[in-house]
């Protein structure tokens, strides 16, 4: 265990929801190696549930033994060659577009107050610091691109034809384009990694009074009575972060 990384406590779950018929999230929650990982199997697709479970197996088995940048590095190149494997044969064409299998992910690295964020698709990093809640991560969806590209609002976007689309996922394509973003973590900061089933059902108020709450537990656990006192229409998987 790295010394550095006794500054973290984390609390994981996940859930089928009230609708789906199977779990196609996964994740991975190594505070003592500051690692922690949530990814969405690509709904409506043939092993979707598989494809995030590699990933969380794939990353779990990553080496610790180097510094933040190699770790970070070995991420990065991990994800690039399970886009390669996924999307290999596995060639999406108008005559059998069921044959894709991919998953979202979004990935916390920390290692004393570095933390690095990374991901591909539309599960979300938040951070709550003090009392605001920030969105770290930005959607690759079609409804995010709307908003930045059209100038649409949330509201009209929304309302377009296949707006949830991903336009990146692990193994979607074969070329994968990933985002990072680094920052330096301040005591008392929360991190809040999650599947589109958890956030989709919550406000960005809701959200941030479940983690105001005293421990990574306790916060986790509001979160889900939310989702599942509602419809809970999808998967629901969620990582609190504590430092």
């Amino acid at each position: 265990m790295q010394i550095s990384n006794l500054l973290w406590h984390s609390a994981a779950r996940t859930d089928t929801g009230k609708v789906r018929a199977r779990n196609e999230d996964a994740f991975l929650d190594q505070p003592e190696r500051g690692l922690w990982v949530v990814a969405d199997g690509m709904g409506g697709h043939q092993n979707g549930d598989l494809a995030s479970r590699l990933i969380v197996e794939s990353l779990a088995e990553l080496s610790e033994d180097c510094d933040f940048n190699q770790r970070l590095e070995q991420l990065r190149q991990c994800l690039h060659r399970l886009n390669r494997h996924l999307s290999l044969g596995l060639t999406v064409t108008s005559e059998n577009p069921e044959m894709l299998v991919g998953s979202t992910v979004v990935a916390l690295l920390a290692e004393g107050s570095r933390v690095a964020c990374v991901w591909a698709g539309d599960s979300r990093c938040y951070l709550l610091r003090g009392r605001q809640l920030y969105q770290l991560t930005r959607d690759h969806s079609l409804l995010q691109q709307l908003i930045d590209e059209r100038g649409m609002s949330a509201e009209e976007a929304a309302r377009q034809p296949a707006a949830h689309a991903l336009t990146r996922a692990i193994g979607a394509a074969e070329e994968l384009q990933l985002d990072i973003l680094e920052l330096e973590s301040l005591p008392g900061d929360v991190f809040l990694l999650c599947s589109d089933g958890l956030y989709q059902e919550l406000s960005h108020d809701q959200l941030s009074a479940a983690l105001i709450r005293p421990s990574a537990g306790l916060a986790l656990q509001r979160l889900f009575e939310l989702v599942l006192d509602g419809p809970a229409r999808d998967n629901l998987s969620a990582v609190v972060i504590n430092r």
